[in-house]
């Protein structure tokens, strides 16, 4: 059996994750001691549990998983939604995204919706799309290459941002130009042949037994569900135009 929590897992909160899934194997009757990290496991047929992006979920996972909950976070949009940070480097005079149509845009991943979708449906918005695109690997990987000027602009999760400006040196340098609209939130998935309801239970009581410490750590405050058929009705972004260019 195999569980994971890979979204928001780094060295900060990589002890948090662990007592958060202490609390959640103790509800469950069977599951294994420990996360497993470096990998997704998304479609792996043991999976007890992880978590994924929205996009990955509609383009490619849908039918091959089950969704158990979506998380809610402690941030200024309604339960089970999160929202992206367009962010810029504080010495750029630009302030407007349109601003910015010609400009070195970082992603961390072409299948990240809030790295990616979201602000590609915002400059479409705007009536262009970027044409010269880095991919990071990590939201803290895109603030870093803004920070440093080898891209002028990236869209962050909003729980990522949180973290990045706790614990990166990168976000000193850096500034908030928009935020792009709330879509539903990261949701905690298993495997096609489990039960999703005692999983789904074990989350709502873990997420309420962690200490408060915790909770700020990982900016999770509780639990809700999103039915599928709301991930899977938003829209697919194209790729990107040249992903990555040369530093």
């Amino acid at each position: 059996m195999i569980a994971t929590l890979p979204m928001y897992d780094r060295p900060e909160t990589a002890a948090a994750n662990d007592r958060f899934w202490e609390l959640i194997r103790s509800h469950l009757a069977q599951a294994p001691d420990t996360l497993t990290r470096g990998d997704f496991h998304w479609l792996a047929p043991n999976l007890v549990l992880s978590q994924t992006c929205s996009l990955p979920y509609r383009s490619a996972l849908q039918g091959g998983v089950t969704i158990v909950a979506t998380p809610v976070h402690n941030l200024p949009c309604p339960a089970g939604t999160y929202f992206s940070v367009v962010v810029t480097r504080k010495d750029d005079d630009r302030s407007e995204l349109e601003e910015f149509r010609d400009a070195r845009l970082v992603i961390n991943s072409p299948l990240s919706q809030s790295g990616w979708a979201s602000i590609d449906e915002m400059a479409n918005d705007a009536g262009f799309r970027f044409t010269s695109v880095l991919e990071s690997g990590s939201h803290e990987e895109s603030a870093k290459r803004v920070a440093s000027g080898h891209a002028d602009i990236c869209a962050i999760d909003a729980v990522s941002w949180e973290m990045i400006k706790k614990w990166d040196s990168a976000a000193d340098k850096l500034k908030v130009i928009a935020e792009t609209p709330p879509t539903p939130a990261l949701p905690y998935i298993t495997s096609m042949d489990r039960d999703p309801a005692p999983i789904q239970e074990a989350l709502v009581s873990a997420v309420h037994e962690l200490s408060p410490d915790d909770q700020e750590a990982l900016c999770l405050i509780d639990m809700t569900y999103v039915p599928a058929d709301h991930y899977i009705t938003m829209s697919i972004p194209p790729a990107p135009i040249t992903a990555p260019f040369s530093l």
